[in-house]
C-alpha cells in the first residue's frame, strides 16, 4: 500500500522517482480500508526537504498512510513559501479536535536556548499533553525528543562545547525490542547538534534507553507511559543534509569564534571535496518501518477510541483489525 500525498505536493514527485509508491487522494478514496493517519509536526526551517524525507521513510511500508502536515498555530515559517504552508499545511488549533495513529514531532535549529526561551513553548507543551489523548505513538526527533522528554519527566538537555557533527558509530541495547526488529550489533547514524542527554539521568526517570553510543550518548529511548520513543540524531537525513550544513556553516560563519570543522567519519576519507556515502539508509527504514508497524498492530480500529485507554503499545489491545473481515 501507499503513502497518500497531494498530487501538487513536491514529495509526491520526489518519491514516485524513488520508486517509493505514493497515491493521491482521490485513488486512495477508492480502497476499502482504514488508512493509517500519521501526523507531522514540523519545526524544521526547511518544511520541504524535511517532509520529503520523513514520507520517504514512513511511505515504505505495505500499509496506506494519510500524512497531515501540521504547524505551530502562531509561528510563521521564514524559510518555506507562504503559498506551500497555506496549501500544504494545517495549525495545530485546525486539527486538535482529530485523532492520528502516529505523530512526529522533528527538530528544530534552536536547542541553544532554554526550553522556556522559545516562542511557541506553551503552545508546543499543549501539543505534547493533547498527544496523550488524540494520538496512539508519538515520536519525537532531536529537539522534539528533547522537548518530550523535558517536558512529560524533567529530563534536562546539555550544552556542548563542541558541536556533534558528523556519522557515529551506535550500539544496539534492546535487540528484543519490537522497534529494533532487523537492527545490527552495531550501525552508524548521523549526528548534528549542539546538545546532549545523560544516560544516568534517562535512567533516572525510568525510561528504557535502546540504542547508544560511547561517543555521542543516549541516541533512541522508550517512554511506554506516554505511548512515545525519542531519538536524538537523525536517521532520517538524505545523503548530502551534512554536507549542505557542512557548506551552510561556512558560508554565514555563524558559529562566532568556533572553527567550521568537517563532519566526522562522512567523507570518504574525511575530504570534503568527495561525495559522501549512505550508511544508515537501511537502519532509518528499519526503525521508522518498525514503528508503523506497531502503531498498526496495537491502534484501535475506531481511531475514536485513542487516547481512551493507557494499554501499553505492546500488549495488543484493540489492535487494528482487517476490514474485509
Amino acid at each position: 500500500m501507499p503513502i497518500r500525498l497531494p498530487r501538487s505536493l513536491p514529495a509526491f514527485d520526489v518519491l514516485s522517482r524513488e520508486g517509493v509508491m505514493v497515491m493521491g487522494d482521490a485513488a486512495g478514496d477508492l480502497q476499502d480500508i482504514r488508512p493509517m493517519r500519521i501526523g507531522i509536526l514540523n519545526l524544521m526551517p526547511k518544511k520541504i526537504q524535511t517532509e520529503n524525507q520523513f514520507a520517504r521513510l514512513i511511505g515504505a511500508t505495505p500499509l496506506q498512510i494519510e500524512l497531515t502536515l501540521i504547524r505551530m498555530s502562531e509561528h510563521e515559517a521564514r524559510n518555506t513559501a507562504a503559498d506551500h504552508m497555506k496549501e500544504f499545511y494545517r495549525t495545530f488549533q485546525d486539527v486538535k479536535d482529530q485523532k492520528f495513529d502516529g505523530l512526529i514531532i522533528t527538530g528544530a535549529p534552536i536547542e541553544h536556548l532554554d526550553f522556556t526561551d522559545v516562542t511557541y513553548w506553551e503552545e508546543l507543551r499543549e501539543i505534547m499533553d493533547w498527544t496523550q489523548t488524540n494520538v496512539h505513538s508519538t515520536f519525537g526527533v532531536c529537539w522534539g525528543g528533547m522537548a518530550m522528554i523535558n517536558h512529560f519527566h524533567g529530563v534536562k538537555k546539555h550544552l556542548l562545547t563542541d558541536k556533534l557533527f558528523g556519522c557515529y558509530r551506535h550500539m544496539n541495547f534492546a535487540p528484543q525490542s519490537p522497534y529494533l526488529r532487523g537492527f545490527s550489533d552495531e550501525f552508524i547514524m548521523p549526528v548534528s547538534r549542539w546538545t546532549e542527554m545523560k544516560r544516568d539521568e534517562i535512567d533516572a526517570a525510568g525510561l528504557t534507553t535502546l540504542l547508544d553510543s560511547n561517543e555521542v550518548g543516549p541516541a533512541l529511548v522508550e517512554d511506554p507511559d506516554h505511548r512515545a520513543i525519542y531519538v536524538f540524531n537523525h536517521f532520517e537525513y538524505d545523503s548530502d543534509t551534512l554536507a549542505q550544513e557542512y557548506q551552510r556553516d561556512l558560508a554565514s560563519n555563524q558559529i562566532e569564534g568556533a572553527e567550521i570543522q568537517v563532519p566526522l567519519n562522512y567523507f570518504p576519507d574525511d575530504d570534503p571535496t568527495q561525495t559522501p556515502l549512505n550508511r544508515w539508509r537501511s537502519h532509518a527504514h528499519l526503525l521508522y518501518g518498525n514503528w508503523i508497524s506497531e502503531i498498526y498492530l496495537t491502534t484501535p480500529y475506531d481511531i475514536e477510541q485513542i487516547g481512551l485507554s493507557s494499554t501499553d503499545l505492546r500488549t495488543g489491545s484493540g489492535a487494528h483489525k482487517n476490514v474485509t473481515e
